[in-house]
């Protein structure tokens, strides 16, 4: 394929998922969330083409990956919105523009001391903005920090200097219903920002659940596959 054609297949993608975006902030009687494309396993130069048609941030889950991509493109703004190991926190320091998936007191202090190492080393120029990843029914396996532990994660996060708390990610468990648990997190997120006296944002809402997270208040949607298409075949 060339770049043209891909070109055009990305720009159907976002004109596509940004209709259906305004379409359910419309029903719902809202304004439309902000998109953030997901461009796992689909190659740096797709992302180029991206920036092409005015996207300037992508979200990434693999780090090894991710870090790749930055160092191809760095006028992109990379996000990470998957598990990170502890030991790779000084790497996603170095090329988050935020982190969706945070989700335990020792990820936060390694990200923090990932951070303060980057900017002693002239590979970063500010604090990383971060939202807590919560888990809606306690299984961490999948990532998350239990309903009951976020509190105390928030605290950690607020005495931290070189992280700042910018909201919450959800991602519905396979068997729950997705607008009970954006709902709940949605109300989480307000609960937070009143205590915080800032507002803060709930980052949730794929491609097969945009239209429960948009009418439950999400301020990020993350899709994928509407926009890329299917993942390329290695």
């Amino acid at each position: 394929m060339t770049n043209q054609n891909r070109l055009e297949e990305l720009r159907a993608g976002l004109e596509r998922t940004r209709a259906d975006i305004q379409h359910f902030a419309d029903d719902a009687g809202r304004e439309a969330p902000q998109l953030l494309p997901v461009t796992k396993f689909h190659p740096a130069e797709d992302i180029a083409l991206l920036a092409q048609l005015g996207i300037t941030d992508v979200a990434e889950n693999r780090e090894q990956e991710a870090r790749a991509k930055a160092e191809a493109l760095p006028d992109m703004h990379f996000h990470m919105i998957g598990q990170i190991q502890t030991k790779k926190a000084n790497h996603v320091a170095r090329w988050a523009h935020s982190v969706h998936s945070l989700d335990s007191e020792k990820l936060a202090r390694a990200l923090d001391r990932g951070v303060a190492l980057a900017q002693e080393r002239g590979q970063r120029d500010g604090i990383l903005p971060v939202f807590i990843q919560v888990s809606a029914d306690g299984d961490t396996a999948r990532g998350g920090c239990p309903l009951d532990l976020v509190s105390d994660l928030v605290d950690v996060v607020e005495e931290l200097d070189n992280l700042e708390l910018q909201g919450f990610m959800v991602v519905p468990p396979l068997e729950s219903e997705p607008s009970e648990v954006f709902t709940r997190v949605k109300g989480l997120v307000e609960d937070v920002a009143k205590q915080l006296g800032r507002p803060l944002k709930l980052s949730a809402g794929m491609s097969a659940d945009l239209q429960e997270a948009i009418k439950s208040g999400t301020d990020i949607v993350r899709v994928g596959t509407g926009i890329m298409g299917p993942r390329p075949v290695v």
